[in-house]
């Protein structure tokens, strides 16, 4: 592809991001980036990682926007990058979908190590990149870009900006009027709002559909060798981990109704976790089974199930994947005899935590004789009642 050509491209896609008033929360922790190392971008397919790209571009006149899969099968892009900086003094370059270049590792180690350039980069194959950051070593820090958080979602469809509350704040009721006032918008949001490219698709779950479909037909065979026959038991995996209620979801039950192994079950959930599918949360504690308990990124259930026949899993991916997005360290909590216990530990407050999720009519009952500093329990309901918070506030975190 000539230079020409490139240039146009480039002007093009600044010119695109034009259309997009609002920036993704992720976009003033990218410009804040700062460093020799290079800095790559990955999430699911339709996170907005283009649209962040395009925007840096936009601010920035010594950043140039190339997306890898408009180049042509011959083109070099070692040597495109090379011209760009030398003749037209471009030293921050945008690599969109870089995992559409030959060997993308190759690429990003030579010209760290061999051009004074600021590489950004971003991938849909989440799965390739996390392995290439790992050869990559410290040339490469990742930044997930994760669906919209409930306050982001807020701020992006209801134009209500509100402020990040901290756990502590939460915890001791510490918030505004308008906090509560916006829960109205939380089903919503749980019925597909978190999905960014719903803002433009008007039926996100078609979308989502064809996104699950490409994970497991080319993201996972790029990275992992499997054959063909392992593809169903993937989907089959994703079904009834979707069908089923989340307590006792781990590999020894996937390896008993799937007909497979606890390494190939394991070996599967590693995968869609890091495809940004399913979400693994590891017990607490040293005399438990290590087996996390599995469950699924939002709004994933509601491929397999209706709202209504959902909501009770739907609230726990909702819960880890707001503790994920604000990157609280926490863990389930497992009885080793087999008696009730909270949901999940959470070790990053002032003091642990111990949290229990439900609905409106959920109480303290598992809490009895549990030996930990603080309890909450956090219920799908609009208000704070009777020692119960909403659920939705842990929205807030991030």
């Amino acid at each position: 592809m000539s230079i020409n050509r490139l240039l146009e491209l480039h002007d093009l896609a600044k010119q695109e991001s034009r259309k997009y008033n609002r920036k993704r929360f992720l976009f003033p922790q990218l410009m804040r980036d700062t460093g020799k190392h290079f800095t790559g971008i990955v999430g699911a397919r339709g996170t907005g990682k283009t649209v962040l790209l395009r925007q840096y571009a936009l601010e920035h006149d010594d950043a140039f926007y190339l997306s890898a899969d408009t180049l042509d099968q011959d083109d070099d892009a070692w040597g495109l990058i090379q011209k760009l900086n030398q003749h037209f003094k471009f030293r921050t370059f945008l690599l969109d979908e870089v995992h559409f270049l030959p060997d993308p590792t190759a690429l990003l180690k030579r010209l760290y190590d061999f051009v004074d350039v600021r590489i950004l980069f971003s991938s849909s194959v989440a799965l390739a990149m996390q392995a290439s950051a790992h050869d990559l070593s410290r040339r490469v820090r990742l930044m997930n870009l994760h669906g919209f958080s409930f306050r982001e979602y807020l701020t992006f469809t209801q134009g209500i900006s509100l402020p990040a509350l901290e756990l502590e704040q939460i915890a001791e009721s510490q918030w505004e009027p308008d906090h509560l006032r916006a829960g109205r918008f939380f089903d919503d949001y749980l019925q597909g709002g978190i999905l960014p490219f719903s803002l433009e698709e008007p039926e996100p779950f078609d979308f989502l559909e064809s996104i699950l479909e490409k994970v497991i037909t080319r993201d996972i065979p790029s990275v992992v060798r499997l054959v063909i026959d392992e593809l169903e038991t993937i989907r089959r995996l994703l079904r009834f981990v979707g069908r089923s209620a989340v307590d006792g979801i781990n590999y020894s039950s996937l390896s008993r109704n799937l007909g497979i192994t606890k390494y190939k079950a394991e070996q599967y959930v590693d995968c869609l976790e890091k495809a940004f599918l399913l979400h693994q949360v590891f017990p607490a504690g040293t005399n438990v089974l290590r087996e996390p308990k599995v469950l699924m990124t939002p709004p994933n259930r509601l491929l397999y199930r209706d709202f209504e026949d959902a909501k009770g899993g739907l609230r726990e991916d909702y819960f880890v994947e707001a503790m994920k997005q604000a990157g609280i360290r926490f863990h389930y909590l497992k009885s080793t005899r087999g008696a009730k216990t909270p949901d999940y530990l959470i070790e990053d407050a002032p003091t642990k935590l111990a949290v229990e999720i439900g609905g409106p009519s959920k109480g303290r009952q598992q809490f009895k004789g549990v030996q930990i500093d603080r309890k909450i329990v956090f219920v799908h309901s609009p208000a704070p009642e009777k020692g119960r918070l909403p659920l939705f506030l842990l929205g807030y975190l991030s």
